[in-house]
């Protein structure tokens, strides 16, 4: 067996990056953050929405609930305190404290929504008007009416919600109950 003392490898086991491939990772990581920079900004809009979908999404059980249990169902807006409270109609006379309707999310717990929340950020209820009251109660059939107890139907109505960036309107139309969302700004 021989061995050549000359035979030694002629590359260079040398570890690193080149240039070229460092330049291309920092061209691709000042696109990513152009992207993202943008999007940030806009969690207030984002939390604004969030807000507007939580109470659309409420209205919509109070009238199903209404509809699966046969009973009427209400939503009382307390303007000042910024929140509400889905409850049972047992009477013609709304007991906010005794008739909330108890939310599914923990035992005891009543069904109110503040929008004093830090996930709702910022977001106020500007106005809440339904027959010239701040209650929206929905009948047996699901259908909006203007008194509790009564068969009179409502006219409809309307909340405001207000945040930083935005504007929101939510409207429950007379007879059927539609809800749409309109943006104000």
């Amino acid at each position: 067996m021989r061995f050549n003392k000359d035979s030694r490898s002629t590359r260079s086991t040398r570890a690193g990056y080149t240039l070229i491939e460092v330049l291309i990772v920092v061209v691709i990581l000042g696109i990513a953050a152009a992207i993202v920079t943008p999007n940030l900004s806009q969690a207030g809009v984002l939390r604004i929405q969030s807000a507007v979908r939580t109470l659309v999404a409420d209205i919509s059980f109070a009238q199903m609930d209404a509809l699966g249990y046969q009973q009427q169902r209400a939503i009382v807006f307390d303007v000042d305190n910024n929140m509400y409270t889905l409850i049972e109609v047992n009477s013609g006379i709304i007991d906010v404290d005794n008739d909330a309707l108890y939310d599914a999310r923990g035992p005891g717990q009543r069904y109110r929504v503040s929008f004093d929340a830090e996930i709702f950020g910022g977001t106020v209820i500007e106005s809440a008007e339904f027959d010239g009251d701040n209650l929206l109660i929905f009948d047996e059939l699901g259908g909006p009416v203007a008194a509790p107890g009564s068969n009179t139907l409502s006219d409809g109505g309307s909340i405001v919600l207000a945040g930083p960036l935005s504007r929101f309107r939510v409207d429950v139309a007379a007879f059927t109950g539609r809800i749409t969302v309109t943006r104000l700004d």
